[in-house]
């Protein structure tokens, strides 16, 4: 064997033990950078998701307490009607007591009774065609707004 060809043969085989440990040292590397962008895009997406469901949360708490405001703005107001009707009723009732007292004709109460039943049901009508329009108008408003945020958060998209 050529002895001379020994120090050739080491330089050989040195750069082929570096050139497989550059190889193995770069994989690794890449696979590490590739785990670490899988983990941050999924940190991110987990985030982005807790966001969502918070913001929906908020919207559907919110719409709860406009509806229970609004249902006790309708009682407050069916109370305060039903209040009116009663001090009418009263009112009627007392003029009805004078009239027959003092005019003690029939046909006067009749006529004063009409008019009061009369007057009751057109007030009574008149307040709930406002409720039912004020309620219809709120709950195209609450619609709208409620499509409108959930386009803005994407969740339609």
């Amino acid at each position: 064997m050529d002895w001379r060809i020994f120090p050739s043969l080491v330089v050989v085989v040195v750069v082929v033990i570096v050139e497989v440990v550059v190889e193995v040292v770069l994989e690794v590397v890449v696979i590490v950078v590739v785990v670490v962008v899988v983990v941050v895009v999924v940190v991110v997406e987990v985030v982005v998701l807790v966001i969502v469901v918070v913001d929906v949360v908020v919207v559907v708490v919110a719409a709860v307490v406009v509806v229970v405001v609004v249902v006790v703005l309708v009682v407050i107001v069916l109370v305060v009607v039903v209040e009116v009707v009663v001090e009418v009723v009263v009112v009627v009732v007392v003029v009805i007591v004078v009239v027959v007292e003092e005019v003690e004709e029939l046909v006067v109460v009749v006529v004063v009774m009409v008019v009061v039943v009369v007057v009751v049901v057109v007030v009574v009508v008149v307040v709930v065609v406002v409720v039912v329009v004020v309620v219809q108008k709120y709950e195209i408003i609450r619609i709208k707004t409620f499509s409108c945020k959930l386009i803005q958060n994407n969740i339609l998209c």
